[in-house]
């Protein structure tokens, strides 16, 4: 399953006003409800929250880079390539 760990570094860190903060955090939840509706869900992993959708394709139309370890996303080679070295 496709996610990545969401890490909340000071979302208002640069906002100057009360109104900006109130406008990144009212930008914040729109996408979140967006993503919402698109199927992505909030997991808890440990201390970790990882935003995840069980369609790779969808996942990676938004632009997202998938933290799943690499020997979980391989796929395997067609019969043509698995004669060449692996280096």
């Amino acid at each position: 399953m496709s996610y990545f760990t969401w890490k909340e570094a000071g979302l208002t860190s640069d906002c100057a006003s009360l109104e900006a903060m109130a406008s990144r955090f009212e930008e914040a939840a729109s996408l979140m409800r967006r993503m919402a509706q698109q199927g992505f869900e909030l997991n808890t992993q440990g201390r970790e929250q990882q935003i995840t959708h069980r369609d790779s394709d969808v996942f990676e139309s938004w632009g997202f880079i998938n933290e799943e370890p690499a020997f979980r996303q391989l796929t395997l080679m067609n019969d043509a390539t698995k004669g060449s070295p692996a280096h």
